[in-house]
């Protein structure tokens, strides 16, 4: 290419960057609430996070968004009606109650369209007697944290929380599937695919009202949000998979374990046996067609980074989802 088609496409490619950036300021701009009620921010269990994700959000998109959320002080606070969109992170909450002013603000902020995501609100069945470990767990059936359910219940008698369905809309809002795989270590890369996170995926249950999603809950995602002032990530995530190996099978039908035994229903209505140790940490799996897996942890750089790339993702997918439904 010559120098003068060279500079002919860099004019017009910065012509468009800067009349679709001129568009996008033309628009109103989207202010997301953040839930922290009266938690010292040293206290929260991500600080700065939801800050990362709505700057990634404002750069990628064509959403006018402010990167700086309003800090809401309860689910009575009157800035709730600017927010179509409010993040609040279960951990941070002392108690899943509201108070009458509470019931009647949120009710009314639902049913007039607006959308509440709590991050780290599920919990799997078998991890009730151990709630410690319930941001554990990536595989188990989840469900709303029952205080959540109890609360929500009083709100809208008669609605439950569902799981979301992998074909949900949600997660292909903005981002479709995956990040590049081919960044992962041949060791965790097929179970990425095919098991863990399938299609860009998620464990997530909604309460849904005239059809859409009003209330999403989904294991902690937060943690995959931050980054420090140079642009680094602030967490290190490792993975963990299922994997077997010969003789496997033979050698696990008769291990001793000092854990809880449970039962995971999936997807498919089939079911896992998900033998522990140590209370409830996940050793090894029995599934269908008597097959036999043991769990392991993973962890290097490109794990944690492609960790990172895949909850922005997840966290832009919602967010959109949310504003766009």
């Amino acid at each position: 290419m010559s120098r003068f088609f060279l500079s002919v496409t860099l004019f017009l490619a910065a012509s468009l960057l800067a009349d679709e950036a001129a568009l996008k300021a033309t628009r109103p701009e989207v202010r997301i609430g953040y839930m922290v009620g009266d938690s010292a921010r040293y206290l929260r269990s991500y600080p700065g996070a939801l800050n990362s994700l709505l700057e990634h959000v404002s750069k990628e998109t064509n959403i006018n968004i402010s990167t700086s959320p309003v800090e809401l002080s309860s689910f009575a606070d009157e800035r709730m009606a600017e927010c179509p969109f409010i993040y609040a992170n279960f951990a941070e909450r002392a108690k899943w109650v509201f108070t009458d002013e509470e019931k009647h603000a949120l009710k009314t902020y639902l049913e007039n369209g607006g959308f509440l995501y709590i991050d780290a609100g599920i919990i799997a069945a078998f991890l009730r007697e151990h709630p410690e470990y319930g941001q554990h767990h990536s595989y188990a059936e989840w469900d709303a944290s029952p205080e959540l359910k109890e609360a929500f219940a009083d709100l809208f008698p008669g609605r439950n929380f569902t799981p979301l369905k992998r074909s949900d809309p949600l997660f292909h809002a903005f981002y479709e599937g995956l990040p590049d795989t081919s960044l992962l270590p041949d060791s965790v890369r097929e179970y990425t695919i095919r098991e863990k996170w399938p299609d860009g995926t998620y464990s997530a249950v909604a309460l849904r009202i005239k059809g859409r999603i009003a209330v999403l809950c989904t294991p902690i995602v937060a943690m995959g949000w931050g980054r420090n002032s140079l642009g680094q990530w602030q967490t290190t995530i490792r993975f963990r998979v299922l994997e077997s190996t010969q003789g496997l099978d033979e050698l696990l039908k008769t291990a001793a374990y000092g854990g809880v035994r449970f039962e995971v229903v999936r997807e498919d209505n089939d079911k896992d046996i998900i033998y522990c140790q140590e209370a409830a940490t996940p050793a090894w799996a029995n599934e269908p067609g008597n097959k036999w897996r043991v769990f392991r942890y993973y962890g290097s750089r490109e794990i944690s980074d492609f960790a990172h790339v895949f909850y922005t993702r997840l966290g832009t997918n919602i967010l959109v989802h949310a504003l766009t439904q």
